[in-house]
């Protein structure tokens, strides 16, 4: 946050820097040479290039603070986080898909292609969507209830995906695409069994370094009722893991929340 106040502060400088170019370009008093240089190679009216890079690491900072609190708390109190400052998670997206871009593989596109291939017409629920791609995709194939902490488009019901709306037994493959982020995810888990019908898949796909015990990970999710099916770790940033709900799971909840580590985004 003190680095998003210091890369505030320095846009500011810049901003009342431009406010004093007169319209031929020169100073109304003096100005650095690299001021002036990039001041000058701004498009009339629009930002200059360092007014542009200042905003770009201001987002980024925003970026890294709002993903680190989605990471570090409940599903609770992230959906009342989003609900008191809904741009929160327009902002988070944004930032996200920035990310997206960098990536060799994006899990969605696994998730797509697996239900493009199968037969019959399945119910999924995707929990934590972000933008329902799934839903955009593979909506008229399937039934896709879409699930997130705020209505990003009509595809999707703002929830806390620890208590979504749908009945017992009703689902035949549940998808978490990056979306334990909390950390009380046991909870999102054990949602996930209630709502699957026994039988019925859980495919999971994380950051493969915030799984740093892989086994201690599946015995958590075993001890809620599932039975792992295949661990997929052929990518060197995501591991893949699918499960098979055997039975529901026991009322009392145990694990470790620990298990997974917060995906934590480094300063540039």
């Amino acid at each position: 946050l003190l680095a998003a106040k210091r890369e505030k502060d320095a846009l500011k400088s810049s901003e009342d820097a431009t406010s004093k170019v007169k319209p031929d370009g020169t100073s109304k008093r003096a100005l650095s040479k690299g001021a002036t240089s990039a001041i000058a190679s701004s498009p009339a009216g629009g930002l200059s290039v360092l007014q542009q890079k200042m905003q770009q690491k201001l987002k980024g900072a925003r970026f890294r603070w709002i993903n680190e609190a989605l990471y570090t708390t409940t599903g609770d109190k992230a959906l009342e986080m989003v609900q008191n400052d809904p741009s929160i998670f327009e902002e988070y997206h944004q930032g996200f898909s920035a990310q997206v871009e960098k990536w060799p593989v994006n899990p969605v596109d696994v998730f797509i292609q697996y239900l493009r291939n199968k037969s019959g017409k399945l119910v999924v629920a995707d929990l934590g969507c972000g933008e329902a791609r799934l839903s955009a995709t593979v909506g008229q194939q399937h039934t896709v209830h879409s699930f997130d902490l705020v209505a990003y488009n009509e595809l999707i019901t703002p929830c806390n995906i620890a208590d979504v709306p749908l009945p017992n037994d009703s689902v035949d493959v549940a998808i978490f695409c990056l979306a334990l982020m909390g950390t009380d995810f046991l909870k999102f888990i054990r949602e996930a069994n209630r709502i699957l019908r026994v039988g019925g898949e859980l495919k999971i796909a994380e950051v493969i370094s915030r799984v740093s015990d892989v086994d201690a990970f599946v015995q958590a999710l075993e001890g809620q009722g599932f039975k792992l099916a295949r661990t997929t770790t052929n990518n060197k940033m995501f591991i893949m893991l699918d499960f098979t709900k055997v039975k529901r799971c026991p009322a009392k909840l145990s694990g470790n929340p620990g298990l997974l580590k917060p995906c934590i985004y480094k300063r540039r």
